[in-house]
């Protein structure tokens, strides 16, 4: 754990929670909740399992899912999914409880809105903004997809943040930004460190353009302001890069959208 002596604890905490929310571009999502579980009820849609799946059609376009951060909605990803939509792909811009609810909840919360839109895909790609990227690693982990495509993770915390070692076990932290964020930190133990590498097709793209002038007082080496360059690094990923650019903005950049369209049609970024 990292401790920085020269600023208190409430410091901190507005600190992490400032950078970790970047909330001034989103939002929580506002999907409907089950009365008393705080997450949107999953419903009874047909699930992606293999048993279920039918057979691709040749002449259907391709899937992507969007998946935001932290405290984000999917109006942080609309830039991107219509840049998406005119490169051909049919796209699912989804918003999900990232401050409500537990992992496994969130996960069964993603289940069903995927089986809602994704069900009988021929092929279903994933593109995903930091916690994210760590959402569907626990997705696919709990329910594998026979049609799975390839997956675009930008600033993903793949191996935990410091700001949560720093403030994660606070109960402030925890009532503003949910029971799955203080599982964010770098421990062992954390959700993300808990988690398998990647058996499917990954692309990490990690930001290197800071704005966040504290990012150093937490956070070792190159750093997007969030999420250090290490940390999004993924044990069987297919290609990984880094471009100059800030965790907050990072699924707004003329770049990132370029790579992320050429990963997903190639397997690997533009040279």
């Amino acid at each position: 754990m990292i401790r920085l002596p020269q600023l208190d604890r409430r410091s901190a905490l507005a600190i992490a929670v400032a950078v970790l929310w970047s909330g001034g571009a989103g939002g929580v999502g506002s999907s409907p909740a089950t009365p008393g579980s705080g997450v949107p009820d999953p419903g009874s849609a047909e699930r992606l399992d293999a048993a279920v799946v039918r057979a691709p059609i040749a002449n259907r376009r391709e899937d992507v899912v969007l998946l935001h951060g932290l405290g984000r909605n999917a109006r942080v990803m609309r830039p991107l999914a219509r840049e998406l939509e005119a490169a051909g792909y049919r796209v699912h811009n989804l918003d999900y409880p990232s401050t409500r609810g537990t992992p496994d909840a969130l996960v069964e919360v993603l289940h069903g809105e995927i089986s809602r839109c994704c069900a009988w895909s021929a092929r279903v790609n994933f593109v995903t903004h930091s916690l994210g990227g760590v959402m569907v690693r626990a997705y696919l982990a709990k329910h594998p997809m026979p049609q799975l495509g390839r997956v675009v993770m930008l600033a993903p915390p793949n191996h935990g943040s410091e700001y949560v070692d720093v403030a994660g076990h606070w109960r402030l932290f925890q009532a503003v930004l949910g029971p799955t964020a203080a599982q964010l930190g770098t421990a062992p133990t954390s959700l993300p460190n808990r988690l398998p590498g990647a058996d499917f097709e990954v692309g990490v793209i990690a930001g290197t353009g800071s704005i966040n002038p504290l990012g150093p007082a937490f956070i070792r080496g190159v750093n997007d302001g969030t999420v250090s360059v290490a940390s999004t690094q993924l044990a069987g990923m297919r290609d990984w890069i880094e471009l100059p650019v800030s965790h907050t903005f990072i699924m707004r950049d003329a770049e990132v959208t370029r790579q992320t369209i050429a990963f997903l049609r190639e397997g690997r970024f533009a040279r």
